[in-house]
């Protein structure tokens, strides 16, 4: 899987556990949601150097 279905993948659970815990006042349902938000930050950091990694691969090959 790569770094942005990984992202995509976290938003989707954070974003039914928010719900879940917001709606519903399910408690453990704020511990999932913060456990994808820092999946997420995780994620974003790793694509971010992804990212790099091709745009200064671009460069040289120019």
């Amino acid at each position: 899987m790569s770094q942005h279905d990984t992202l995509l993948a976290a938003f989707e659970t954070y974003k039914a556990e928010n719900d879940k815990f917001i709606e519903k006042g399910i408690k453990a349902s704020a511990a999932r949601a913060r456990k994808a938000l820092q999946e997420i930050a995780g994620a974003c950091k790793e694509r971010r150097k992804e990212i790099t990694a091709t745009k200064e691969a671009m460069e040289a090959k120019k």
